[in-house]
This record gives C-alpha cells, structure tokens and sequence, in this order.
C-alpha cells in the first residue's frame, strides 16, 4: 500500500522515523516534503499533501507538524480529505472506524517516536465501521 507524507520543519525528525519503520514494514512511502529541518511552511506542505489524497494519489496520508494541528487544517481544505489531529491508539483507530479518516496528523512537539508509531501502525490497520457513521461521512464529503 502506498502512503503520503509531509511534514514542515517542526515535524521533520518525526516524519523521518515514521517513513522508516513503514518502509521496514513493506509500505510504499513517498515523502511529499519538506526535505530538511530548515524552517519551512506547514501550510504549504500540508496543502499538498491534501491536493494529492483528494487526488487518488494514495489511500492515506500521514501529516506531521509541530502540534498537527496547523498541518491537518491545510490538508483538510480538499474534497473528499478528512485529516484528523490525533492524540493518543485509541484517537487514531477511532477515527478510522467513525469518521473514515484518510489522513493522520501528530505533532512531534506533543508524541514521543515509540508512540507515534504505534498511532500510525493502529490508523492503517483500523478499518471504517460503515453502518450509522456512513451518513456523516456522506454528509462532509459533500462540502
């Protein structure tokens, strides 16, 4: 399965270790940004990584930033995109199974490396329930 990721300055070393052990794991990673821990612009790779996922690039995206929260918003701006902010396993296989959440985001500022890994591990291998959430997802990807 081939997964996105982007990530600004903030979220760089995060991204890094997360895009090995998915590699090590046999995913298919393409690192959409950024390529370094110089400053860079959330906004913009979060948008691209965004563009790509309402795009059928990929499945899923994962999106990593200081906090997650400025980088989830910018993904969030494209059809059919539902990145959620996550927090702890249970926040990232929740939003598989509720909201069909195609892209994780996590701050690198809030998550060690051992547990954001196990947030992503658990977010690809969660699958969307259907049934009773199925209407709500219709009813956001219509925005």
């Amino acid at each position: 399965m081939k997964i996105l990721m982007a990530s600004d300055h903030a979220g760089f070393k995060l991204k890094k270790a997360i895009e090995a052990h998915l590699l090590n794991k046999g995913y298919e990673v393409q690192d959409l940004g950024c390529d370094s821990p110089e400053r860079a612009n959330y906004a913009s790779y979060g948008l691209t990584l965004g563009e790509a996922i309402s795009n059928g690039k990929a499945p899923f995206g994962i999106a990593v930033c200081g906090s997650g929260i400025g980088i989830s918003i910018a993904a969030n701006r494209f059809k059919g995109v539902r990145a959620a902010r996550v927090f702890d396993v249970e926040d990232a296989k929740l939003t598989r199974q509720h909201n069909d959440s195609n892209v994780i985001a996590l701050g690198e500022r809030l998550l060690d490396e051992k547990t954001a890994i196990e947030m992503v591990d658990a977010f690809l291998n969660e699958k969307f329930e259907g049934g009773r959430h199925q209407k709500r997802v219709e009813t956001l990807d219509m925005c």
